[in-house]
């Protein structure tokens, strides 16, 4: 034994390109039509599903994930405690979740 318990032996990394350029190993064409219509349905749940949101988390979400502003900016532009879009982001996110189906 050359490695702790629970340590895996990682292979040369170069090996995933050759991998990836054998037959049969490629993955599947994420550009078909079957895709984009998964593509699109995912994104229609997924705005009424934002849209379902409570307005206060609904706002700091949309500010945080999508906006992309910082912690500090929401709570600037909100006038609220940086705690507070932190707690509503936390909510906003598990209620998205439990909404989509998923274990927050």
């Amino acid at each position: 034994r050359n490695r702790p318990r629970g340590m895996m032996a990682v292979g040369d990394l170069g090996d995933l390109d050759d991998m990836a350029a054998a037959p049969g190993t490629s993955l599947p064409d994420e550009d078909g039509p079957e895709a984009s219509l998964i593509a699109r349905a995912d994104t229609a749940t997924l705005e009424a599903a934002i849209a379902a949101l409570p307005q206060p988390f609904r706002e700091t979400l949309v500010l945080r994930d999508i906006n992309g502003l910082s912690y500090r900016e929401i709570a600037a532009m909100l006038d609220v405690p940086m705690g507070t879009v932190m707690s509503r982001l936390a909510r906003a996110r598990g209620l998205l979740a439990s909404e989509l189906g998923r274990t927050p």
